[in-house]
């Protein structure tokens, strides 16, 4: 995978279509959000799609990231900077799984090498606001950062009905279940009548 050339073709015009869907402004919140919830220590990536992939290659960034959200035991134990692909995919790996874990849905993660190999770093995008929603909706207290960077997900509104509410309803009859009373087909013909010969 490491010697893959330049595409061509369709194949190239379905990578510009995932490039396209990258977005330098978010990018801008992502970073400053990440740098104020893991703090100083992970510096600040160099401007452009190329710099946000490479300061979150190696899983370092993002472990540090998923550790701060959990108030109590950390998800990922040992953070460790390692020059070996495999053990940084596998940080990476670990990031997906305890971001699973603290909630977000699949449909909204992003797959290892889409990060690794910059094959998809919109979807890295998607995976990280999720990310951050699910903190500022949570607001368990361990989100730092401005919460109109990302938008609260909608929480269940449960109701409860006393029996006698319930018993109530069963005599409703609702509007999609039609009525016997009121207007009827009495009366009314359609097209010729049959003609017996």
């Amino acid at each position: 995978m490491a010697n893959k050339g330049p595409s061509y073709g369709l194949s190239r015009q379905v990578q510009d279509k995932i490039d396209s869907k990258y977005d330098p402004e978010l990018e801008q919140i992502l970073v400053e959000w990440i740098s104020r919830q893991c703090g100083s220590g992970v510096g600040k990536p160099e401007p452009g799609k190329l710099g946000f992939q490479a300061w979150l290659k190696d899983g370092c960034v993002l472990s540090e990231l998923i550790n701060t959200l959990f108030a109590g035991e950390k998800p990922v134990k040992k953070i460790q900077n390692s020059p070996m692909a495999f053990k940084q995919m596998e940080l990476i790996s670990q990031f997906l799984n305890a971001a699973e874990k603290y909630g977000v849905t699949k449909t909204d993660m992003f797959q290892t090498v889409d990060l690794w190999e910059g094959k998809d770093l919109a979807a890295v995008q998607r995976t990280l606001s999720a990310l951050g929603s699910l903190a500022v909706t949570k607001d368990e207290g361990t989100y730092k950062g401005d919460p109109n960077w990302f938008f609260k997900k909608a929480q269940e509104n449960k109701r409860d009905f006393s029996d006698e509410q319930m018993k109530a309803g069963k005599n409703v009859i609702g509007l999609q279940m039609g009525s016997n009373k009121g207007a009827s087909q009495e009366g009314m013909s359609y097209g010729r009548p049959r003609q017996i010969l």
